[in-house]
């Protein structure tokens, strides 16, 4: 299978699996990736979504055949096929739980774009990202949305621009990767960090997720407006209640 699912205590784990073609993003990947968001937000038992890649690296990009074969279609098809792609990181920003990125090896073209619509991008310490799309005439088009409110329009342009590949500590450096850890470290510290979140409040994060998205583009008074309705929702939570009376035991 095109990509590979497993639940584990709270944990969805959606891995690309072609690795013999670096896990390069096609149409039964990306069917398969729609369908597995849906059933995380409907699925009670799912609290966290890891997304990772099989073999030497996460992600390699667009499958480049199927590219190539779609030069002969006409503009309309081609928007809704890309459309489908930009779909999912519509999903993962919607989605009321966290959505980790795992990157090793080599995150590329619309294999960066998946990693940088997660919530949270943990990587190994050799690992790559770039979107070098310009590079063989074409245009990173959906993840310039995501990269610059990420690294902002300047330096997000010269990544796009130039197609530069960044290490994992320089990903971290700009605001692209949230953590990053020793090679050896990576399966330990995604458990870990996939481990705390799936503990956690599910409705806190829900309403943190929502909010943070949900301020992008409001003034300072609308956002502080809108966090004092989200606090009040969060107040009437049980899990509030729940978790404050158990403090105050202690």
């Amino acid at each position: 299978m095109s990509l590979a699912a497993t639940i584990d205590q709270g944990v969805l784990t959606l891995t690309l699996n072609r690795p013999e073609k670096r896990n390069a993003l096609n149409a039964a990947i990306i069917g398969a990736l729609h369908g597995e968001l849906q059933r995380a937000e409907l699925d009670p038992d799912v609290r966290v979504v890891a997304v990772r890649g099989a073999g030497k690296d996460f992600c390699a990009g667009a499958d480049l055949e199927e590219l190539l074969a779609s030069a002969a279609r006409d503009p309309a098809e081609n928007e809704a096929d890309a459309r489908r792609l930009g779909d999912i990181f519509v999903a993962i920003r919607a989605l009321p739980k966290p959505v980790v990125g795992i990157v090793h090896g080599r995150a590329l073209a619309g294999g960066a774009g998946l990693a940088s619509a997660c919530d949270i991008l943990l990587m190994a310490g050799s690992a790559q990202i770039g979107y070098p799309e310009i590079q063989r005439g074409f245009v990173p088009a959906m993840v310039m949305t995501m990269l610059r409110r990420l690294v902002g329009e300047r330096l997000a342009f010269d990544l796009v621009a130039t197609g530069r590949v960044l290490s994992a500590e320089q990903a971290l450096q700009v605001g692209i990767a949230s953590r990053v850890v020793p090679d050896a470290e990576l399966d330990a510290a995604s458990a870990a960090l996939l481990g705390q979140l799936a503990s956690t409040s599910a409705s806190a994060l829900a309403l943190t997720k929502r909010l943070l998205y949900q301020l992008d583009g409001l003034g300072f008074s609308d956002g502080i407006a809108l966090g004092a309705r989200v606090n009040a929702l969060a107040r009437a939570h049980p899990d509030f209640r729940d978790a404050i009376a158990a403090f105050l035991r202690k």
